[in-house]
Protein backbone atom coordinates (compact mmCIF):
# COMPACT_ATOMS: atom_id res chain seq x y z
CA UNK A 1 0.00 0.00 0.00
CA UNK A 2 1.67 3.17 -1.21
CA UNK A 3 0.34 5.53 1.47
CA UNK A 4 1.28 3.30 4.40
CA UNK A 5 3.82 4.97 6.69
CA UNK A 6 7.06 3.05 6.98
CA UNK A 7 8.03 1.20 10.11
CA UNK A 8 10.26 3.28 12.35
CA UNK A 9 12.54 2.41 15.25
CA UNK A 10 12.05 -0.98 16.90
CA UNK A 11 11.04 -0.35 20.51
CA UNK A 12 10.78 -3.95 21.80
CA UNK A 13 12.53 -6.89 20.12
CA UNK A 14 10.86 -10.32 19.72
CA UNK A 15 13.16 -11.97 22.31
CA UNK A 16 12.41 -9.20 24.82
CA UNK A 17 8.67 -9.72 24.29
CA UNK A 18 8.97 -13.47 24.78
CA UNK A 19 11.00 -13.18 27.99
CA UNK A 20 8.85 -10.45 29.55
CA UNK A 21 5.58 -12.24 28.74
CA UNK A 22 7.03 -15.41 30.29
CA UNK A 23 7.92 -13.45 33.46
CA UNK A 24 4.47 -11.83 33.59
CA UNK A 25 2.88 -15.30 33.26
CA UNK A 26 4.90 -16.54 36.24
CA UNK A 27 3.95 -13.49 38.30
CA UNK A 28 0.23 -13.83 37.48
CA UNK A 29 0.38 -17.56 38.24
CA UNK A 30 1.95 -16.91 41.64
CA UNK A 31 -0.48 -14.11 42.49
CA UNK A 32 -3.59 -16.03 41.43
CA UNK A 33 -2.73 -19.44 42.87
CA UNK A 34 -5.86 -20.95 44.46
CA UNK A 35 -8.10 -18.35 42.76
CA UNK A 36 -10.56 -18.55 39.90
CA UNK A 37 -8.98 -16.30 37.25
CA UNK A 38 -10.78 -14.70 34.32
CA UNK A 39 -8.66 -12.94 31.72
CA UNK A 40 -10.47 -10.21 29.82
CA UNK A 41 -8.71 -9.43 26.58
CA UNK A 42 -9.29 -6.04 25.03
CA UNK A 43 -9.68 -6.55 21.27
CA UNK A 44 -8.14 -6.32 18.84
CA UNK A 45 -4.74 -5.11 20.01
CA UNK A 46 -4.27 -7.45 22.97
CA UNK A 47 -4.89 -10.70 21.05
CA UNK A 48 -1.21 -11.65 20.55
CA UNK A 49 -0.22 -10.62 24.08
CA UNK A 50 -3.21 -12.40 25.64
CA UNK A 51 -2.59 -15.68 23.83
CA UNK A 52 1.12 -15.68 24.70
CA UNK A 53 0.41 -14.64 28.30
CA UNK A 54 -2.20 -17.41 28.73
CA UNK A 55 0.29 -20.03 27.55
CA UNK A 56 2.63 -18.85 30.32
CA UNK A 57 0.03 -18.92 33.10
CA UNK A 58 0.05 -22.20 35.01
CA UNK A 59 -3.14 -21.75 37.05
CA UNK A 60 -6.53 -22.63 35.56
CA UNK A 61 -8.03 -19.62 33.86
CA UNK A 62 -10.83 -18.65 31.54
CA UNK A 63 -10.87 -15.97 28.88
CA UNK A 64 -13.43 -13.52 27.57
CA UNK A 65 -13.16 -10.49 25.32
CA UNK A 66 -14.32 -6.93 25.07
CA UNK A 67 -13.93 -4.64 22.10
CA UNK A 68 -13.93 -0.93 22.68
CA UNK A 69 -13.34 1.97 20.34
CA UNK A 70 -11.51 5.14 21.25
CA UNK A 71 -9.00 5.67 18.46
CA UNK A 72 -10.66 4.88 15.14
CA UNK A 73 -8.00 5.46 12.50
CA UNK A 74 -6.43 8.45 14.22
CA UNK A 75 -3.17 8.30 16.13
CA UNK A 76 -4.61 10.13 19.14
CA UNK A 77 -7.31 9.01 21.58
CA UNK A 78 -10.64 10.75 21.21
CA UNK A 79 -11.38 10.30 24.91
CA UNK A 80 -14.79 8.93 23.97
CA UNK A 81 -15.08 5.18 24.57
CA UNK A 82 -17.72 2.93 23.03
CA UNK A 83 -18.24 -0.77 23.77
CA UNK A 84 -18.36 -2.62 20.46
CA UNK A 85 -18.41 -6.10 22.00
CA UNK A 86 -19.25 -6.81 25.63
CA UNK A 87 -18.31 -9.82 27.75
CA UNK A 88 -20.14 -13.08 27.12
CA UNK A 89 -20.16 -14.11 30.79
CA UNK A 90 -20.99 -12.41 34.07
CA UNK A 91 -17.99 -11.44 36.22
CA UNK A 92 -19.72 -11.06 39.59
CA UNK A 93 -17.57 -12.70 42.27
CA UNK A 94 -14.78 -13.49 39.78
CA UNK A 95 -11.12 -12.49 39.93
CA UNK A 96 -10.76 -10.49 36.73
CA UNK A 97 -7.52 -9.49 35.04
CA UNK A 98 -7.92 -7.00 32.19
CA UNK A 99 -5.28 -7.71 29.54
CA UNK A 100 -4.46 -4.56 27.52
CA UNK A 101 -2.02 -4.02 24.69
CA UNK A 102 -1.14 -0.44 25.59
CA UNK A 103 -2.11 2.19 28.14
CA UNK A 104 -1.63 5.60 26.64
CA UNK A 105 -3.83 8.40 28.00
CA UNK A 106 -5.47 5.91 30.38
CA UNK A 107 -8.95 7.14 29.41
CA UNK A 108 -10.05 3.85 27.82
CA UNK A 109 -8.74 1.84 30.76
CA UNK A 110 -10.37 4.22 33.25
CA UNK A 111 -13.69 3.60 31.48
CA UNK A 112 -13.18 -0.19 31.49
CA UNK A 113 -12.28 -0.24 35.18
CA UNK A 114 -15.38 1.77 36.06
CA UNK A 115 -17.64 -0.31 33.82
CA UNK A 116 -16.33 -3.72 34.96
CA UNK A 117 -15.99 -2.62 38.58
CA UNK A 118 -19.72 -1.87 38.62
CA UNK A 119 -20.34 -5.56 37.82
CA UNK A 120 -19.09 -6.59 41.29
CA UNK A 121 -16.02 -8.76 40.57
CA UNK A 122 -14.15 -10.25 43.54
CA UNK A 123 -11.06 -8.39 42.27
CA UNK A 124 -10.20 -6.33 39.22
CA UNK A 125 -6.62 -5.76 38.10
CA UNK A 126 -4.79 -4.76 34.92
CA UNK A 127 -1.97 -6.33 32.94
CA UNK A 128 -0.68 -4.05 30.17
CA UNK A 129 2.01 -5.01 27.70
CA UNK A 130 3.00 -1.40 27.07
CA UNK A 131 2.53 1.87 28.89
CA UNK A 132 3.37 5.46 28.03
CA UNK A 133 3.49 7.25 31.41
CA UNK A 134 4.20 10.68 29.92
CA UNK A 135 0.89 10.58 27.98
CA UNK A 136 -1.28 9.70 30.99
CA UNK A 137 -4.38 11.84 31.46
CA UNK A 138 -6.14 9.47 33.88
CA UNK A 139 -4.55 7.92 36.96
CA UNK A 140 -5.16 4.20 36.45
CA UNK A 141 -3.70 1.34 38.50
CA UNK A 142 -1.66 -1.14 36.44
CA UNK A 143 -0.55 -4.13 38.51
CA UNK A 144 1.47 -5.81 35.75
CA UNK A 145 3.41 -3.87 33.13
CA UNK A 146 5.47 -5.31 30.32
CA UNK A 147 7.38 -2.28 29.05
CA UNK A 148 7.35 1.49 29.39
CA UNK A 149 7.84 3.05 25.98
CA UNK A 150 8.45 6.61 24.80
CA UNK A 151 5.67 8.81 23.50
CA UNK A 152 5.62 7.32 19.98
CA UNK A 153 2.74 5.66 18.14
CA UNK A 154 3.45 1.92 18.55
CA UNK A 155 2.69 -0.81 16.00
CA UNK A 156 3.31 -4.56 15.90
CA UNK A 157 2.62 -7.54 18.17
CA UNK A 158 -1.12 -6.81 17.89
CA UNK A 159 -0.98 -3.02 17.77
CA UNK A 160 -2.06 -1.43 14.53
CA UNK A 161 -2.20 1.69 12.47
CA UNK A 162 -5.35 1.71 10.33
CA UNK A 163 -5.65 -2.07 10.90
CA UNK A 164 -2.18 -2.79 9.49
CA UNK A 165 1.10 -3.90 11.08
CA UNK A 166 -0.46 -6.08 13.83
CA UNK A 167 1.48 -9.08 12.52
CA UNK A 168 4.95 -7.68 13.18
CA UNK A 169 6.84 -9.96 15.64
CA UNK A 170 8.15 -6.91 17.52
CA UNK A 171 6.88 -3.51 18.68
CA UNK A 172 8.03 -0.57 16.58
CA UNK A 173 7.32 3.12 16.39
CA UNK A 174 5.34 4.30 13.41
CA UNK A 175 7.75 6.36 11.30
CA UNK A 176 7.09 10.07 11.32
CA UNK A 177 5.15 11.14 8.22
Amino acid sequence: MADAPPIGEILVQPDQLKERVRALGRQVSDDYAERDLLLVGVLKGAMFFLSDLMRNITVPCEVDFMAVASYGSATDSSGVVRILKDLDMPIEGRHVLIVEDIVDSGLTLQYLLRNLGARDPASLEVCALLTKPERRKADVPILYTGFEIPNRFAIGYGLDHRERWRNLPYVAALAEA
